[in-house]
């Protein structure tokens, strides 16, 4: 066994002391992630029973879980990784890298035509430890998440995504400003303190 550095005990302990953690284990979900989406539905109502969700960068599936268990059985989830996900009933998962257009036909195909009343997309690019470089990605997949929210979401739906604070966010909000008739920042308890991650809900999705 290796002497774990300082930085990765820190994190190990945070993890084995964190209250999300701990509720995600009991509650069965899959990750803490969990209680973002559930903090942000409770505050803003997103996941209505028989809503239809499409879930972009869904792996490990816990946020998956909660807009399957939220939208009922009269509802439908839709669900896009790169990284495998292990079944969540009533979810119909792809896993597949969203950058790529055979991958999107793919998902498309699978959507068989249906009108989207949210996108939630939580996806992060492999953080490679330069600001600049992971902010720059991070941004480029929030801006296909958007693209593609714009393309499914039916007139008034509704687009949750991840992104982080730093150089091209604004630019990024005034994009989906353009689409959705409200543009608002969350960021959910459940988010650590330490993280430079925040939500930008649009609302209404506009007739372009």
């Amino acid at each position: 066994m290796g002497v774990r550095s300082k930085s990765s005990s820190a994190w190990l302990n945070e993890h084995v002391n964190d209250h999300y953690v701990h509720l995600a284990q009991k509650e069965g979900y899959r990750a803490r992630a969990a209680y973002k989406l559930l903090e942000i539905n409770e505050k803003d109502h997103l996941i209505k029973p028989g809503a239809v969700v499409a879930d972009l960068g869904s792996a490990p599936g816990s946020w998956s879980q909660v807009a399957v268990k939220l939208a009922g059985k009269q509802g439908k989830v839709f669900a896009l990784d790169i990284l495998p996900m292990e079944p969540v009933a009533g979810v119909d998962f792809i896993q597949g890298d969203f950058r790529n257009n055979d991958v999107l036909q793919q998902f498309e195909s699978l959507l068989a035509g249906c009108a989207l009343d949210l996108v939630i997309c939580d996806m992060a690019p492999n953080m490679s430890g330069n600001n600049i470089t992971d902010q720059a990605r991070s941004l480029y997949l929030a801006e296909l998440g958007l693209e593609f929210a714009q393309a499914h979401l039916k007139q008034n739906g509704d687009f949750l995504v991840k992104v982080f604070q730093g150089s091209g966010l604004q630019e990024f909000q005034q994009l989906m400003k353009n689409s959705f008739a409200q543009v608002m920042i969350r960021k959910p308890k459940a988010s650590r303190d330490r993280s430079s991650e925040v939500y930008l809900l649009g609302r209404g999705k506009k007739q372009l």
